[in-house]
């Protein structure tokens, strides 16, 4: 088994145990204690699991929520591939929501510049990526701001979106599943993306395979909810027929 099998089991395992220890990892995938250990630092650093005494935590367990920073060091080649995926589902010309997020924010420095696109937005790299394109008019959602997303939640963003109709929201996530749709660690992240969907004729999801199977605090959308979610090859055919059959069309860049 290669090292990058090895610490997916290592994930999975986690993620239906709830968590993980050395010494049993060892015993069950046949290495030594100190590999199950740099393993596990490996996937702490890349924002799977937390460590802790004899072994491993799912950060979904902790509420755990790594920085912008953070994740735009993760999957860097299937965000940008889903991206490129997800150009064709931008309209040629109508108005566009682009939530926050480091999949959303790849999508938004690849919108061609040829096309009278209206972008409503509650990100600031979004706003900041998009300012100078001419072609856009760039709306920008205002409320309490959130450093660890960058991004604007809570209240004000759910009382504007009220007032609008958008053409297609394309939103990220944190988790997504077949038990509890789509969910997100904070209350006020939820909020905003809630509204997000719901003032959008299309609602387009745009998530990494690591976020299939995950499920967070918060719940915003149900699987019946999207017209389409963006992944990755990562994700297993089955997994997405299964997925298919609970609503949206999966299409794997």
């Amino acid at each position: 088994m290669y090292a990058a099998e090895r610490q997916q089991r290592i994930v999975t395992v986690a993620r239906a145990a709830g968590r993980v220890e050395v010494l049993a990892l060892a015993d069950e995938l046949d290495v030594s204690p100190e590999t199950i250990r740099r393993d596990l630092t490996n996937l702490e650093r890349s924002g799977a699991l937390r460590r802790v005494h004899g072994g491993a935590i799912p950060v979904e367990r902790l509420g755990f929520e790594p920085s912008v920073a953070t994740r735009a060091e993760r999957f860097v080649a299937e965000k940008e591939r889903i991206a490129k995926a997800s150009l064709a589902l931008v309209p040629d010309e109508g108005t566009i929501l682009l939530d926050s997020g480091t999949t959303t924010l790849a999508l938004a420095r690849l919108l061609p510049t040829d096309r009278e696109l209206t972008v409503v937005t509650n990100s600031l790299p979004v706003v900041i990526a998009l300012s100078p394109l001419k072609s856009v008019s760039l709306y920008v959602l205002g409320g309490r701001f959130r450093s660890r997303t960058q991004a604007a939640v809570g209240d004000w963003v759910a009382t504007a979106l009220a007032d609008i109709t958008v053409d297609v929201a394309f939103l990220g996530a944190n988790g997504l599943s077949l038990q509890r749709g789509l969910t997100t660690p904070d209350p006020s992240e939820a909020l905003a993306k809630r509204a997000m969907a719901a003032a959008a004729r299309q609602s387009i999801v745009l998530a990494d395979s690591s976020k299939v199977g995950s499920e967070h605090f918060s719940r915003f959308a149900s699987l019946e909810d999207i017209s389409v979610l963006v992944t990755d090859t990562g994700l297993d055919i089955e997994t997405a027929q299964e997925l298919e059959a609970h609503g949206p069309e999966v299409i794997r860049a």
